[in-house]
């Protein structure tokens, strides 16, 4: 989906207007293949959410992919798809992802982000992160060929062990993760 500043503008005043953030990070070869491989139809963006638990706000859904090393999560993310607005996409994607029926509940933080890799054309990618709560269902997620597992986990842990895996991996997306996660936690405590 190709996201118009007049669709954004429709999307803030929904959910308010995010911190803004530009990054660059360097990745590997199979990375570059991972990101490329999602760009379907034009896209080049993701809409990332950090749903909190009905029964612990303290606690979000994180998810594994199969080809995450042991121990590797992060929150769920996907694509607004066709004519999807971004919310409608984040809400498709939440469900597909964990098995949670969410309501978004503010626009934490936009990141227009580049990605390079030797010897390949940079690309250039912006991820739309929100905060959300879990409404109904229960974590178990609908598509299993791409997500291993989803789980909750406390935002210590998110930023404790879990980042540790992340960082230890040495993938360049896992620390673009990190920092993702670094900006949406800091905005979801300003909020509270």
């Amino acid at each position: 989906m190709l996201i118009t500043d007049e669709h954004l503008i429709k999307v803030e005043g929904a959910y308010g207007s995010p911190a803004e953030a530009e990054m660059r990070y360097g990745i590997l070869p199979f990375e570059h293949d991972v990101v490329v491989g999602s760009m379907g139809d034009g896209r080049s963006h993701d809409v990332t959410m950090f749903i909190r638990s009905i029964e612990d706000s303290r606690r979000v859904a994180v998810i594994r992919k199969h080809f995450f090393p042991p121990g590797a999560y992060r929150a769920p993310s996907g694509a607004a798809h066709g004519s999807e607005t971004i919310d409608q996409g984040a809400v498709r994607e939440a469900l597909e992802e964990t098995g949670l029926e969410i309501e978004l509940l503010r626009y934490l933080v936009r990141i227009r982000a580049r990605f390079e890799c030797p010897g390949k054309e940079p690309i250039s990618w912006t991820s739309h992160v929100f905060d959300a709560r879990q409404v109904s269902g229960e974590l178990d997620p609908i598509d299993t060929n791409e997500i291993d597992e989803a789980r909750w986990a406390s935002l210590g842990e998110i930023q404790g062990p879990i980042r540790a895996v992340l960082l230890d991996a040495g993938w360049g997306l896992f620390r673009y993760r990190v920092a993702l996660t670094d900006l949406a936690v800091e905005a979801m405590e300003a909020a509270e």
